[in-house]
């Protein structure tokens, strides 16, 4: 059984950085890719951010493209996003998931972690 933990989210003012945290635990390894998403209040969970189990292959929303940066330790079986330049509009509950393959990832992960709020006031 896989546990994703996040961390990291909080309040922050328009403009401002936030990252999060995801450290995995359980029957998981680099081998996986990993991904974060984003779930604003009454809608479906959108996808953010995916990164390969090597980490030399990434994927962004076209929303988050420029601002957001996925990146990972693998010695520490831990995913980040750091988010920069953050807006009203980034307001959501984050959260970090595994899958084989970075496409599988993006559309159908295998896990997922209980979720970080993240605010941005403006």
């Amino acid at each position: 059984q896989v546990q994703l933990i996040e961390s990291g989210g909080g309040l922050v003012q328009a403009g401002g950085s936030l990252r999060l945290s995801c450290a995995a635990s359980g029957r998981i390894g680099s081998s996986y890719a990993r991904g974060w998403f984003r779930q604003f209040p009454g809608k479906e969970r959108e996808f953010v951010a995916a990164i390969s189990a090597t980490g030399d292959t990434t994927r962004y929303a076209d929303s988050v493209k420029g601002r957001f940066t996925i990146s990972r330790d693998n010695a520490k079986n831990t995913v980040y996003l750091q988010m920069n330049s953050l807006k009203p509009e980034d307001t959501a509950v984050y959260y970090c998931a595994t899958g084989t393959t970075t496409l599988a990832v993006t559309t159908a992960p295998t896990s997922w972690g209980q979720g970080t709020q993240v605010t941005v006031s403006s």
